[in-house]
């Protein structure tokens, strides 16, 4: 599913990531670990296609992805890849189900069908009394799996998560981590997880050590 080979990543002197190579399996779930900076970000969001390596190559779903302009790039984020973040990022101003709904809506979907994938997200999710809520109205946990069905609405091939428990208690961060196997089990998707959170890091079919920039 996602192939990196000899990918660098200098910010000024400082050699962020170092020749790192990687081959992550379908529906795999991997966990990345290490302490801070030792370059786990940077790899997740270069092999996320957010950032771009100073060297190197990235393959996802057998298509290379290094160097794709813009538009292309932004397209095919948008068909493949799902992002989880630390902090959900949820538009203030919409309901949990139109925030769901945005991805699909810039994927060409009509209101009706992206309303109805994003209904039956949240629903499998446990959401299904808090459609109409606004991010406000939720609890962390609450607004973080709006977040996960909005990650998952364009059913892509893998999804990415940067500390996706890191702001929720531990009881939500646990139900979370095992939501990620329930979704894997159900759709079949890879899931590569940067975490502090030892629990979910072991839960992982993988895990890989970070440390000054290597995978070691």
């Amino acid at each position: 599913m996602i192939e990196a080979q000899n990918i660098n990543k200098l910010y000024g002197k400082l050699h962020v990531l170092k020749n790192v190579s990687l081959t992550i399996n379908k529906a795999e779930v991997v966990s990345i670990v290490g302490s801070s900076g030792a370059g786990k970000t940077t790899l997740l969001q270069i092999i996320g296609t957010l950032d771009a390596a100073d060297s190197g190559l990235v393959k996802i779903n057998n298509e290379i992805v290094t160097g794709l302009k813009d538009s292309k790039l932004a397209a095919f984020r948008n068909k493949h890849i799902g992002f989880v973040f630390q902090f959900h990022h949820l538009l203030p101003e919409f309901t949990a189900l139109e925030n769901v709904c945005i991805p699909a809506f810039i994927a060409g979907l009509s209101k009706k069908e992206a309303e109805q994938k994003a209904f039956e997200l949240l629903t499998f999710l446990g959401l299904q009394d808090r459609l109409n809520h606004k991010p406000n109205e939720l609890s962390g946990g609450e607004q973080q799996r709006v977040a996960v069905a909005r990650a998952l609405i364009n059913n892509p091939s893998v999804v990415f998560a940067d500390e996706p428990s890191g702001n929720l208690d531990s009881e939500t961060a646990k139900d979370l981590h095992q939501l990620f196997f329930k979704l894997r089990e159900k759709f079949n998707q890879t899931f590569v997880i940067v975490t502090h959170n030892q629990e979910l890091a072991n839960m992982a079919d993988r895990k890989l050590v970070m440390k000054d920039g290597q995978i070691i």
